[in-house]
């Protein structure tokens, strides 16, 4: 049985103001399409990315299969002047090689200090940034950070969700996102953001059979498309060709809910974190009980969760 694919909506031209007015509250992922991006989207080529910025050291994923999977973590880091990377990045086989010649490269840029500063893309690259415009459809104090990202073709990377909200947009290159709902979450197979069913494509039904009730949406980013994700939506991007995209991540919640060591923006809120820290404790507390007890007031639990904290709005 296959996942029924809804395609997301695209809109063309979107304001500001429409965006806030008539797209943002409903709360569902979308592409936004003739947006004003800035000279990147035709200035990036790989001549002028390697030259702009350099022989600069950056930190890079390496995998020696498409599918990276931050859980069983299949990649190693390495590092490598931005130049040669770009270069590597865009061949298909290499003559030089860390793991194998066909091995696929992923940048996500990075802070200085990773446990202190957020990803800026006027900080680490000054000069690539003063050719992008972003769109700000958020207050200037909402922003979070402006993640610069590189991929090889054919790279896919793990199903997540981020607990801010955020633009993908997409400067060159084509990438297919695959995104789920967050109250779809008890079918994903969850370890902590992540979900353990890494080909969403042809994923195994044995392991993971609950799978296939979860409804899939999918869109197609061309160069130049922005695609909006909403915070908790779950997505798996997949690179159908090299590619460079910038994500700006911005807070939806008042600044006070979210958790001030979070640099890379997906540390649950304060509150959520608290939560199940004390939900975890109350599991804790019934291993006191015999087994028949102690399934009987699980499920209490789970009903009184369910009463208390379900939207019933939902369709």
């Amino acid at each position: 049985r296959e996942q029924r694919a809804e395609a997301l909506e695209r809109l063309d031209g979107v304001t500001r103001e429409r965006f806030l007015r008539d797209i943002y509250p409903r709360r569902k992922p979308i592409v936004l399409t003739g947006l004003e991006l800035g000279t990147c989207t035709t200035k990036w080529t790989i001549d002028y990315l390697s030259q702009a910025e350099g022989s600069k050291e950056v930190k890079i994923h390496v995998s020696a299969v498409p599918q990276m999977d931050f859980l069983s973590k299949n990649f190693v880091y390495r590092t490598l002047p931005f130049d040669a990377f770009v270069r590597r990045a865009a061949e298909v086989k290499h003559k030089e090689y860390f793991l194998t010649e066909d091995e696929k490269y992923y940048l996500r840029s990075v802070g200085e200090d990773v446990r202190k500063d957020i990803a800026d893309i006027r900080k680490q690259f000054p000069i690539l940034a003063e050719d992008v415009h972003i769109p700000e459809y958020f207050e200037k104090e909402q922003f979070f950070s402006s993640v610069f990202r590189i991929s090889s073709a054919g790279l896919q990377l793990w199903t997540h969700y981020d607990v801010m909200d955020n633009f993908l947009i997409q400067v060159t290159g084509r990438k297919r996102v695959v995104l789920y709902s967050p109250r779809d979450a008890p079918y994903l197979y969850l370890s902590g953001t992540k979900s353990e069913v890494l080909d969403v494509d042809n994923p195994d039904m044995e392991k993971y059979p609950l799978f296939v009730k979860a409804k899939r949406y999918e869109c197609v980013l061309e160069a130049g498309d922005v695609l909006f994700i909403p915070a908790l939506w779950f997505h798996n991007v997949i690179s159908e060709e090299f590619g460079v995209a910038l994500n700006v991540f911005w807070k939806h919640l008042p600044a006070e809910s979210y958790d001030k060591t979070d640099t890379y923006g997906n540390k649950d809120p304060m509150a959520a974190s608290r939560a199940i820290q004390i939900l975890d404790r109350a599991l804790k507390t019934l291993e006191e009980l015999p087994e028949e007890y102690r399934d009987f007031y699980a499920r209490r639990m789970v009903l009184r969760i369910q009463e208390k904290a379900y939207r019933n709005d939902y369709g």
